[in-house]
């Protein structure tokens, strides 16, 4: 794909946006970036970057003369599709993509890509350490904070690229195809972009919808929405089956997907056993912290969906004080009545959302309303006794609060090291707020 001379525009300066560029760059384009937040607001690393490359930069949102004169426009993910500028440039003709359909163009090596509402981040990690340990060179990048597009800037002597995709990231692909596709699962998630449930699922399904029968799926065989696919091209290799359940013993779902994916690629099961031995998780995700007088503390902030948080409440044998809450993606909480009702002893509420799940679940436990995270962990704290877990699960986006669930996570790990510092200093019994809030 040659883009000597043409004009890329990329909407959103961000992570992607700005490998986005790069790429374009790289490949002889003229690149522009529209960026909605104000000049001030940019970092000085970026605006030296900007200015460096001399990339044309808008910012405090998207006109209209500055979208419509290019070929190409490249969307972040965080850009919902029905905004103007989208509109403006498909009016005027312009070939809209996604990041992840962008980079694929430049794309010569096989891909591993891995979706779903729950689960593809840790799928995504040990599909690539699996493969590293079987000996092949990998690039692990997209949704997972590496994006493609940085990523294929330098392919020597890789063999595969192991792809987080997301749903916003599918919307705009028109040939991206890979090799492998991963769908973990599929369950109520960014219902606040998507306008509901079937429509986020026909997002997830594109994944599939280029592939060829030298080509493979790898899909739920548990997971009732996955088993509404049909008419698939490539081979299939269901995961979570009743006969891998009985066959593989002792394994997750999140493992058993991997282990197809293992099938595929005639990984011997001794490896990649090997590897579910050692892996230790991923960071924000099921994330153990340690004990204070007995009590468990778990960073789970990248759970931003009912059913993550079930999986996790479903994984813990003691009485749970469940943190939750933040941006509402417009999620039904109550399809987790049940497991909240079995798990959880106390819930502690924070965020925009708070009032929504406290009205769903406040006759089944008792419900406790916080302003910050920092009044959440205090109160948890102080009703905890020894034998409970304290479980910082949100449910939610973190944007009203946080920038991202990696900040939200920090700053719950932040200040549970600050109550084990007290605790060592002082024999700590109690913690209060104002007492967390000093460590800001």
């Amino acid at each position: 794909m040659d883009l000597t001379g043409k004009i890329v525009t990329v909407l959103g300066a961000g992570k992607s946006g700005q490998a986005a560029a790069a790429l374009g760059l790289a490949k002889g384009a003229k690149v522009k970036v529209s960026e909605k937040a104000v000049e001030d607001q940019l970092t000085p690393a970026l605006r030296e970057w900007i200015e460096q490359n001399k990339i044309r930069l808008e910012t405090g949102g998207h006109t209209k003369d500055f979208i419509e004169q290019s070929d190409f426009l490249i969307v972040s993910p965080g850009i919902n599709l029905n905004c103007d500028a989208v509109k403006w440039a498909r009016g005027k003709g312009v070939t809209v993509w996604s990041e992840i359909e962008f980079a694929y163009r430049f794309c010569p090596v096989p891909i591993i890509a891995i979706t779903g509402s729950n689960g593809k981040t840790t799928v995504s990690h040990l599909t690539a350490r699996v493969l590293t340990e079987a000996g092949y060179h990998v690039h692990l990048c997209g949704n997972i904070g590496w994006p493609f597009s940085e990523a294929v800037l330098d392919l020597r002597g890789i063999d595969f690229i192991v792809l987080e995709v997301s749903s916003f990231q599918l919307e705009l692909i028109s040939a991206f195809c890979p090799k492998i596709a991963v769908l973990t699962n599929v369950s109520q998630n960014h219902l606040d972009r998507h306008a509901n449930l079937e429509e986020y699922f026909q997002i997830k399904q594109r994944m599939f919808m280029n592939q060829s029968q030298a080509d493979f799926a790898v899909i739920n065989a548990g997971d009732p929405l996955s088993q509404r696919i049909q008419g698939l091209t490539p081979k299939v290799f269901y995961f979570n089956s009743e006969e891998q359940q009985r066959k593989e013993s002792g394994l997750n779902q999140n493992q058993w997907a991997v282990a197809q994916v293992c099938r595929v690629l005639n990984i011997a099961p001794d490896i990649y056993r090997k590897i579910f031995s050692e892996f230790r998780g991923v960071e924000h995700r099921m994330e153990k912290l340690g004990l204070l007088r007995g009590v468990e503390f778990i960073n789970d902030s990248k759970s931003t969906t009912a059913q993550a948080t079930a999986w996790a409440l479903a994984n813990i044998s003691c009485p749970v004080l469940l943190i939750c809450g933040g941006r509402d993606k417009n999620i039904d909480f109550s399809t987790i009545q049940d497991i909240v009702r079995q798990k959880v002893k106390t819930m502690i509420v924070i965020g925009e959302a708070k009032e929504k799940i406290k009205q769903c679940f406040h006759h089944l436990v008792p419900v406790r309303e916080c302003e910050t995270l920092e009044d959440a962990l205090a109160t948890a704290y102080q009703n905890s006794q020894a034998g409970d877990c304290i479980l910082l699960s949100p449910m939610c986006a973190s944007y009203d609060m946080f920038k991202n669930f990696e900040e939200r996570g920090s700053r719950f790990k932040q200040l549970v090291e600050m109550l084990k510092e007290k605790f060592e200093q002082g024999g700590l019994c109690e913690a209060s707020s104002k007492d967390l809030k000093k460590s800001k």
